[in-house]
């Protein structure tokens, strides 16, 4: 397969990916990104088996912020095009878009990804794999700098999570589509009913294993703009895990 900076692939969305509002559910979404992401790096030579083989590193996201016009829903079939932009001195940048079958753009997101040594889990620089692309589109799914997320000033106890086999990714550590659910389980059933999330912007702060417990916390002080924040820290150390900002409007 001849490689391309703009990378496309169709995905067709089943009972397993809605919610019980039987719309696309964000941690599926997340799952659909981290697919093309690997598709795309693996089209332009640097896949998960070729970044660990000869560089001895794996993919790892660190933000992403999704813009959702409109939310999919089930048998819907839509297109997600993904491209990178310029490497940073730590940072891979890739954008997405999420068309209908009619071609109508109903979904943004833009991503910021790392390398991390397998061995030493430690971050590497980009310059380590020296990636090089066809061609480089200067367009942006999303005008915005991915940044710092703060709190509101208001944290309350949400819940506790144990992280479990069916959590992990091959990595070894929660997998990024997981964190979503955990952010959407703050939710009760009830605001699921009558909200859906129009953005949501996570930092991935640290890595999370098997038998972490996870005490996750909500602040909804900002409710008023819609807004409302979500961490989780690790229950042991207080280590922080992931920040998260979610907005939401009346279904």
């Amino acid at each position: 397969m001849e490689s391309t900076t703009l990378f496309k692939k169709n995905y067709h969305i089943d009972l397993r990916d809605v919610d019980l509002n039987k719309s696309l559910k964000l941690s599926s979404l997340f799952s659909f990104f981290q697919d093309i992401a690997s598709l795309a790096a693996e089209n332009l030579g640097y896949g998960i088996n070729e970044l660990g083989e000869k560089f001895g590193v794996a993919w790892i996201l660190m933000r992403l912020r999704v813009d959702i016009l409109r939310h999919p829903r089930l048998d819907e079939e839509i297109t997600i095009e993904t491209w990178p932009q310029v490497p940073k001195k730590l940072e891979f940048e890739r954008d997405y878009i999420v068309r209908d079958r009619n071609g109508n753009i109903i979904i943004r997101a833009v991503s910021a990804w790392v390398i991390m040594d397998i061995h030493e889990r430690k971050l590497k620089r980009t310059d380590v794999i020296n990636i090089q692309y066809p061609s480089i589109m200067e367009e942006r799914a999303i005008e915005c700098k991915l940044g710092k997320i703060k709190d509101f000033g208001y944290l309350q106890n949400a819940y506790k999570k144990v992280i479990g086999y069916s959590d992990i990714d091959f990595n070894g550590h929660l997998n990024n589509s997981k964190y979503v659910d955990y952010i959407m389980d703050c939710f009760t059933v009830e605001e699921h009913q009558k909200y859906h999330v129009t953005s949501i912007e996570v930092n991935f702060k640290n890595e999370a294993l098997p038998g972490d417990i996870i005490h996750l916390f909500k602040d909804t002080s900002n409710i008023q703009s819609n807004q409302i924040y979500i961490e989780g820290k690790k229950e042991e150390t207080e280590k922080l895990v992931f920040k998260a900002q979610v907005t939401i409007k009346k279904i």
